[in-house]
């Protein structure tokens, strides 16, 4: 049992913090902003408002938020920038330091999604999603990193996914920016290392309108559905108040998933089977090669795949 003076310290380790989350105006977002504000941080609401492929704009998503957390008695303020532009990410920083006087936590949800098998997906399509996943969180770790460094300590939560991390149809251009998202992270843990900031990645399993438009047209389409519903955006934003505390501080570089009440982490790629020619290697002896260790060859999968059990909720 934990006494009541640890039990207060734990409810109010974020208390002073200020918070920056990204794509908070609807779904985990939302869920992230509302749960860091009840654990005491200040929040910079960030949403442009546009629609699911990143198309439109509406200030009334932020603000919805925003006047959320004020009722709850909390603090927040709006924002409406674009984190696909380098000067917007800067201003969505400004922001933070203007309302509250400091930063120490930035979370970077924002996201769209332009689904497309690859011989069928344009340039535009590529460039958009890349620019709001993976740019975008490198834009908002860019701006914030040399307050982190100055104040000796910060906070990135990024968000991947199953469909960089282990694959998935119709999404190149997504699975490309959520893996891209696994590397940035890793070099920003170890480039922010010293200055006592870390950072870290969060693979989320849950029913958002980035996967709403799953079809269901089959029995097996419409019971996948069925399962994904199950999976609440509350599930996710707990592990983000978690690495966004002090008590948190010895974790950076991880990828974690959430799935439900199941909380994982993730194998990293390292070597698992190696073969060695003293004579080196030519076209015809890889032959030997590929029977060496095809057995260690990853499998095409698809996150189902991987996780064909019922959700744990």
């Amino acid at each position: 049992r934990i006494s009541e003076l640890e039990r207060v310290e734990r409810l109010t380790q974020l208390q002073n913090k200020v918070a920056i989350v990204t794509g908070a105006g609807r779904g985990i977002g939302r869920e992230i902003a509302l749960l860091l504000a009840k654990e005491g941080a200040k929040v910079v609401v960030n949403d442009l408002g546009g629609g699911s492929d990143g198309q439109g704009n509406n200030s009334k998503v932020a603000d919805e938020v925003v006047q959320e957390i004020k009722q709850l008695g909390g603090e927040a303020v709006a924002s409406y920038d674009s984190v696909s532009h380098y000067e917007c990410a800067t201003k969505i920083v400004e922001t933070a330091l203007s309302s509250f006087g400091r930063l120490d936590i930035v979370v970077n949800n924002a996201g769209i999604l332009r689904d497309r098998m690859l011989f069928k997906m344009s340039e535009e399509e590529w460039d958009a999603v890349l620019a709001v996943h993976l740019k975008g969180s490198f834009n908002m770790t860019r701006a914030a990193a040399p307050y982190f460094k100055e104040q000796q300590s910060g906070r990135f939560i990024n968000f991947t996914s199953t469909s960089g991390l282990i694959g998935n149809v119709g999404q190149a251009n997504y699975a490309a920016a959520k893996l891209g998202i696994v590397g940035l992270t890793k070099s920003t843990a170890l480039d922010m290392a010293r200055y006592n900031v870390t950072a870290n990645t969060v693979a989320p399993f849950a029913w958002s309108r980035l996967i709403g438009s799953i079809p269901t047209e089959t029995d097996d389409q419409k019971a996948r559905v069925e399962k994904l519903k199950q999976l609440s955006p509350a599930h996710i934003a707990p592990l983000v108040a978690f690495l966004s505390s002090d008590e948190a501080a010895d974790v950076s570089g991880q990828i974690f998933g959430v799935r439900g009440k199941e909380i994982m982490v993730f194998s990293q790629p390292r070597p698992v089977r190696s073969v060695y020619n003293a004579e080196g290697w030519s076209v015809d002896s890889l032959s030997a090669m590929k029977g060496a260790l095809q057995s260690s060859f990853t499998p095409l999968e698809v996150s189902a795949d991987v996780f064909p059990y019922e959700p744990l909720v």
